[in-house]
C-alpha cells in the first residue's frame, strides 16, 4: 500500500500565492515521475506540472512562468509553489505519482480557491 496525502489547499485572492505539498508514504521501492493535475468546475481533470526523478519539468501552457514544481527525494515529497493565481486557477489539485511497485498512484485532492 502507498499513499498521497496533499497539503496547502485554501482560500486565496486573486494575485497570491499558495504552495500544495503531497507527501507519499507506505511501500515504495522507487517514484519516479512525480505531478500535479487539477479539475476545476465542470471541467475534466487536466495536468498541471509534472517533474520527473531526474528534475525535469513539464508546465500547462495555462500556468508556465507562474507555477513551479519541485520534489525532495528524501522525503518523497513534490510540491506546487503557485503565484499571481487567478480565479481560473479555482480547483481541486490532485497529486499523482509513478511509484513502484504502485504506478498511477493518486492523492485525495485538496481545493484551492482563488476569491477577493
Amino acid at each position: 500500500q502507498v499513499q498521497l496525502v496533499e497539503s496547502g489547499g485554501g482560500l486565496v485572492q486573486p494575485g497570491g500565492s499558495l504552495r500544495l505539498s503531497c507527501a507519499a508514504s507506505g511501500s515504495i521501492k522507487s517514484i519516479n515521475a512525480m505531478g500535479w493535475y487539477r479539475r476545476a468546475p465542470g471541467k475534466e481533470r487536466e495536468l498541471v506540472a509534472v517533474i520527473t526523478s531526474g528534475g525535469r519539468t513539464n508546465y500547462a501552457d495555462s500556468v508556465k512562468g507562474r507555477f513551479t514544481i519541485s520534489r525532495d527525494s528524501a522525503k518523497n515529497t513534490v510540491y506546487l509553489q503557485m503565484s499571481t493565481l487567478t480565479p481560473e486557477d479555482t480547483a481541486v489539485y490532485y497529486c499523482n505519482a509513478d511509484i513502484r511497485p504502485y504506478p498511477d498512484s493518486w492523492g485525495q485532492g485538496t481545493q484551492v480557491t482563488v476569491a477577493s
